[in-house]
């Protein structure tokens, strides 16, 4: 497979930016909501305090600069700073919270940037099967995830979108990991791994996966992390995303990089399951 190359900047290289508008809330249990920032980007944005927890935050940004780090097609994270001025001219600003809301607090949180500007980008998360064979980098997104999805225990379903130009109908969509907040088992920072576990729904996605080889090149990819590489992940991470203790940080980092020599058989215990997600494994 024709697959995105290495990227070494993935675990350094993330914008701090200062949030300008609030464009609307989108959809999801943390209640994010879509932001335009200093740079003229727009950013989905998850909160410190968001209904679920703080480590939230500290998840996405860890598991997006290691997917990038290993080339997976993941929306690019950011630091995004939102002022307590921003908020106090948004009184909607609040999270709904059964039958009160909690204001939205002031600070540093969260940014998964949007993949275009939005009123000329199209962006589904479900797509018929004639239009997902047609996807860019169908095979190397999907195998990809799996693997990764495999080491980080995301004890989610594999979240993606689908994007293309609003105006173009006639291209192909092209695809982004998304929503990477329930790896490392949520916020319990613990991997209680299952053979069934990071499977996606649609098998079609598998079609090719012939064996061990078909995960490649991300399975050497993440074979081959050292472990200042995984450290420099952390980079910047306020202690705050950690809470309520932030020494395990560093813990969950040991923790990954021995997990790297157990994927090979993750995998093969996947195969075996009830699921049978691979049938054209030879």
């Amino acid at each position: 497979m024709d697959c995105p190359a290495v990227n070494p900047e993935g675990g350094a290289a993330t914008p701090w930016v200062h949030a300008r508008e609030f464009v609307r809330r989108m959809r999801g249990a943390s209640q994010p909501w879509l932001i335009r920032c200093e740079d003229d980007a727009s950013y989905v944005v998850k909160f410190q305090n968001n209904p679920q927890h703080a480590r939230v935050l500290a998840n996405e940004m860890l598991a997006s600069r290691l997917a990038r780090l290993i080339g997976l097609p993941t929306a690019a994270p950011a630091f995004v700073e939102v002022s307590p001025t921003l908020i106090g001219s948004n009184p909607q600003l609040a999270f709904e919270m059964g039958e009160h809301r909690e204001p939205i607090r002031p600070g540093v949180q969260f940014g998964s940037r949007f993949p275009g500007i939005p009123n000329e980008t199209l962006v589904v998360d479900f797509l018929p099967d004639r239009l997902l064979r047609r996807v860019n980098n169908l095979p190397c997104a999907f195998l990809g995830a799996f693997v990764f999805d495999k080491w980080t225990c995301n004890c989610d379903g594999r979240q993606v979108i689908f994007h293309r130009p609003s105006g173009d109908e006639g291209s192909a969509y092209s695809v982004a990991m998304i929503d990477q907040g329930f790896c490392f088992n949520d916020g319990d920072w613990t991997f209680p791994d299952s053979p069934l576990r990071g499977i996606y729904p649609r098998r079609l996605v598998y079609e090719k996966v012939t064996g061990l080889k078909s995960f490649e090149p991300y399975l050497s990819r993440i074979e081959n992390l050292t472990p200042g590489e995984i450290q420099q992940c952390t980079q910047g991470i306020p202690s705050q995303w950690c809470e309520p203790d932030s020494g395990q940080l560093d813990r969950l980092m040991e923790v990954l990089y021995a997990r790297r020599r157990a994927l090979r058989q993750a995998i093969i215990d996947a195969r075996n399951s009830s699921l049978d997600p691979f049938p054209n494994w030879g």
